[in-house]
């Protein structure tokens, strides 16, 4: 279906499947996890894999990403999984059933991570995390990103570095823990994001 530029199945297996697994040690037995701009599934699908306790919602803005994760879904007979056609910054409106109803909000989308946390901390209630999974070469961005994540109720938490098996490729994960609720003009319409990022 053309979701993934990654085709040849050990690179799949590499730098999709184990790489989704690197936020495992942040997510608890049962938690209640969204991973927002899913795509084909990942990393979400890999951590429901390995962690089949948790409660997962995929969320992801275009259908034919959706019909392809519904019958993923079916085949590995996967409990407890919902896909949502929906933007990222409509699921976590202010009167939207998912705004700070989840234990962990993960994401692998390519936005810079002041951005990114617009998108994805208004999802994480008071006491959760929001995983953003990136490059080693994001240091400034994370930097850059202090003051957007302060806003939207959250703190940056120390980054965790890993290189993927069977390969030299080095990426992050950086957790966000949120520390107070959203406000509630966040998540903002997408043109006003990407015109005055925070």
């Amino acid at each position: 279906m053309n979701l993934t530029a990654i085709t040849e199945p050990f690179e799949v297996a590499a730098k999709h499947f184990a790489d989704s697994l690197f936020g495992l040690s942040f997510i608890g037995e049962h938690a209640n996890v969204i991973d927002v701009g899913t795509g084909a599934g990942f990393p979400g699908i890999p951590l429901k894999i390995a962690r089949p306790g948790i409660s997962l919602t995929l969320l992801d803005s275009l259908n034919k990403r959706l019909t392809f994760l519904n019958a993923v879904v079916a085949e590995l007979k996967l409990s407890d999984t919902t896909t949502i056609h929906s933007r990222a910054e409509d699921g976590a409106a202010k009167k939207s059933p998912l705004r700070e109803r989840f234990d962990v909000s993960v994401s692998r989308a390519v936005s810079q991570l002041n951005v990114l946390s617009e998108y994805c901390l208004p999802y994480v209630k008071v006491g959760g995390r929001f995983l953003a999974m990136k490059s080693v070469d994001s240091g400034q961005e994370v930097e850059a990103a202090g003051t957007a994540v302060s806003k939207l109720g959250g703190r940056l938490e120390k980054r965790y570095d890993y290189t993927i098996p069977g390969t030299d490729v080095c990426h992050r994960v950086i957790p966000v823990a949120k520390l107070t609720p959203t406000p509630a003009g966040y998540p903002r319409r997408w043109a006003k994001i990407q015109k005055s990022p925070l």
